[in-house]
């Protein structure tokens, strides 16, 4: 057996999925007996037999990615509850390991695994996946690049051909609930509950996660973003949507502004002025940079 092919199937076992118990499974995924795989390639010492001293190993990797996935995750744990949420991230992990040197992505898959996997959310499914978006959304605005910024000296003249980039690490998301406020409770409970730990703290903090849970639609477009290594949400119109995420393709500014508008109530004189007030913010928050 060659090194690479000792890694991948110690890697193989580890990354086996726990028992509901949390300990090593006795059966390999062919219904061969764990503790015969585990002998033939890790030896036993004065202490610990080959099978125990591969599950402190297997019990250490669940751990640390259940761990990760619970921290990357708030809001969706408030939304489904603890119970619920560790069932779905066990299922999760099972269906997507990790493909990655770093925890960082283990929540990529996250949305696309839970739209097909809706019994894991079932009242809440809806809910459930605009909370996955933006918890993604909020890892990705918080460490992907930032290019060189506009400033207001390279907006000075607008022409209709003038072209512009948003920045990468901006995520643009159009969801059916005001997730943004439930995950800022979150955050919010969170701290406070660091604060102290008394069981009043923990019922108040309970009781408002729970009314929060129960959110109505309400349609709302959202930029996540960051500033000073903070991220942030910030509630924008529809067309302010539009128009940012035409520049993000590469329209040039005419085409982004009216396929913005199209079938906006807004009169010209609104338009103007939104557009006036959309790109001294763009500006002030250092979202536009040089087109691709």
């Amino acid at each position: 057996m060659t090194l690479l092919e000792l890694q991948r199937r110690m890697a193989k076992t580890i990354m086996q999925p726990l028992t509901s118990s949390d300990r090593i499974a006795h059966k390999t995924p062919n219904g061969r007996s764990m503790r015969t795989e585990v002998e033939e390639f890790i030896s036993p010492n004065d202490r610990l037999a080959s099978f125990e001293r591969l599950e402190i190993y297997s019990r250490s990797y669940w751990l640390r990615v259940l761990g990760s996935l619970y921290d990357d995750f708030p809001g969706l744990r408030a939304v489904l509850g603890q119970r619920a949420f560790g069932k779905l991230a066990r299922a999760y992990l099972d269906d997507c390991p990790s493909q990655s040197f770093t925890l960082r992505n283990l929540g990529s898959r996250l949305e696309g695994w839970l739209r097909s996997h809706s019994e894991y959310a079932q009242s809440t499914h809806r809910l459930a996946l605009d909370m996955v978006r933006l918890e993604w959304a909020h890892i990705e605005a918080f460490d992907s690049a930032a290019e060189k910024v506009l400033g207001p000296e390279d907006l000075v003249e607008l022409g209709p051909g003038f072209r512009a980039g948003l920045q990468p690490y901006i995520q643009l998301l159009e969801l059916e609930y005001p997730v943004d406020q439930l995950r800022i409770e979150v955050n919010r409970a969170s701290e406070e509950e660091g604060e102290g730990s008394n069981a009043v703290l923990k019922q108040k903090r309970h009781g408002r996660l729970r009314r929060a849970a129960r959110l109505r639609r309400e349609r709302t477009n959202l930029a996540v973003h960051r500033m000073d290594s903070t991220v942030y949400y910030r509630r924008i119109a529809a067309e302010e949507t539009r128009i940012l995420g035409a520049l993000r393709e590469g329209q040039p500014l005419d085409q982004a502004i009216e396929y913005g508008f199209e079938n906006s109530s807004a009169a010209i004189d609104e338009q103007r002025e939104m557009l006036e007030n959309w790109f001294a913010t763009w500006t002030e928050l250092g979202w536009l940079c040089p087109s691709a």
